[in-house]
């Protein structure tokens, strides 16, 4: 059994060349080894994001607090709140952040999977324009 405990764990700045606008970073590397999954817990201030990415593997978003705004590659953009999770397939092109107006906190835990990240999600994407 492994024990993470938070308030312990230094968070850090998110990397500018995968995420627009303010975020940090907790990462929980490990946390289950069969299957490996690691935990990120990050905070999004109004309008972060990150960029177009897609994982080898599912990604479980575990919504704790605030708005998540997310979009599959071809659809719409979709919101979630606190409590509530998004599944994403393995290979799927997608974003995710917070609203424009409000922050908002996840839990992404990333199952046997490495990221591709791609490029930057436009602001005229992240508004709703095609």
């Amino acid at each position: 059994m492994k024990v993470f405990h938070l308030p312990d764990i230094q968070g850090e700045p998110v990397d500018p060349d995968h995420f627009t606008g303010e975020a940090t970073l907790t990462r929980m590397d490990g946390l289950c080894e069969d299957p490996k999954v690691n935990a990120y817990r990050v905070t999004f201030q109004p309008g972060a994001r990150t960029a177009w990415h897609s994982h080898s593997g599912p990604q479980v978003l575990l919504v704790v607090e605030g708005r998540c705004r997310f979009q599959k590659e071809g659809g719409p953009i979709q919101e979630v709140s606190g409590g509530d999770a998004v599944c994403i397939a393995p290979g799927e092109k997608h974003w995710h952040g917070s609203t424009p107006d409000a922050p908002m906190v996840h839990v992404a835990l990333n199952i046997n999977a490495l990221t591709n990240w791609l490029e930057k999600v436009s602001e005229p994407n992240y508004e709703g324009q095609p």
